[in-house]
């Protein structure tokens, strides 16, 4: 038996197991949270510069860690996504704030690992620009990847610019030719007599932008990095000589102020740029001097070489696409293939 209370003092309720607190719908609305916008991730850690545009953002501003609140555990946060913060904002060593709110993304320039990995792989959000850097020569040009990153580019809204690098070693001549029918900038930007890369072209294409800077290994993207940034202090590596690849100097996705006003966000050397996200027909649409022709094809037409009634043959032939119309063709049908 029991021990039997005798006096109101003695009470002491049993705990609840679902606590004390009363449920409620009412969830915080955030109003007084300060704006910023995510540079680098790092271990669930994110540092956040103030503003609520990293185009005109202030590169004076110290920035800010933060972690993610609870409710968005589950929510993708990568460099250039616009966030509001709440807690110690000052920026200040050792203080950290929380990510409160994500807003919507303008653009997603995303990647798989391969044609065929369902999982999408978020690069950079609200990106306005991506810059494809690519060497002439040592290593060589790498057809499809620029193919692909050009896709990417135009399925996300983003304009593509490819700077070409190492033009002492080889004209650009050839990367010019490939893309002469396709909305597609190009800029080079080879070495002085110094050993510095020239902007001079470039930097007017960045400026009150935010872009990202994407390449392979060892194409001098990390150099360039520097010098349109100085103090960035960016790893460069050599091309290894067994391989003719370059080696992964930047580990990670940090965004970087301009002096003369915008941002870029340099990646980490990728050695593939899988497009299982993209639908075929923007695949074909990113080929811009060779989808007029696909009017002309069959319904359900798959644009494979032993497609009947495929219309890009014919259109190549006539010299509708360019004098790089059979290698871009071939770029082409080889995605499409990859894809399906």
């Amino acid at each position: 038996m029991g021990r039997v209370i005798t006096r109101e003092e003695d009470y002491r309720p049993r705990p609840s197991r679902r606590g004390s607190r009363p449920r409620t719908k009412r969830r915080p609305d955030y109003a007084d949270a300060r704006p910023g916008v995510v540079v680098s991730v790092d271990r669930g850690r994110f540092r956040v510069v103030p503003g609520t545009d990293l185009a005109t953002a202030s590169a004076e501003a110290p920035l800010i860690t933060c972690v993610r609140a609870s409710h968005l555990r589950k929510r993708s946060i990568v460099p250039g996504d616009r966030v509001t913060m709440t807690g110690d904002t000052s920026g200040d060593d050792g203080t950290l704030a929380r990510i409160v709110t994500v807003a919507e993304r303008t653009t997603v320039l995303r990647r798989s690992s391969d044609d065929t990995d369902p999982t999408e792989r978020v690069v950079v959000a609200n990106a306005d620009t991506l810059v494809v850097v690519t060497a002439t020569a040592d290593p060589e040009p790498s057809w499809g990847f620029l193919d692909r990153t050009a896709v990417a580019a135009f399925d996300a809204g983003i304009r593509p610019l490819i700077a070409v690098t190492k033009t002492d070693l080889r004209s650009a001549a050839q990367v010019r030719d490939r893309f002469a029918d396709v909305d597609v900038l190009i800029v080079e930007c080879g070495f002085d007599e110094d050993g510095v890369p020239r902007i001079d072209a470039l930097l007017p294409h960045l400026i009150d932008r935010q872009s990202v800077l994407l390449g392979h290994s060892g194409v001098g993207k990390s150099t360039l990095i520097n010098r349109l940034v100085p103090g960035a202090d960016r790893a460069t590596g050599e091309v290894s000589g067994a391989t003719g690849t370059g080696r992964h100097t930047s580990s990670s996705t940090w965004a970087l102020p301009l002096a003369q006003g915008g941002w870029v966000m340099d990646t980490p050397g990728v050695r593939s740029f899988g497009l299982a996200h993209v639908d075929p027909d923007s695949v074909v649409a990113s080929f811009a001097e060779l989808a007029p022709a696909t009017a002309q094809c069959p319904r359900g037409c798959t644009h494979a070489a032993d497609a009947v009634g495929c219309a890009l043959d014919a259109w190549v032939a006539d010299g509708h696409a360019g004098a790089s119309g059979v290698r871009r063709l071939d770029s082409l049908r080889r995605l499409l293939g990859n894809l399906a």
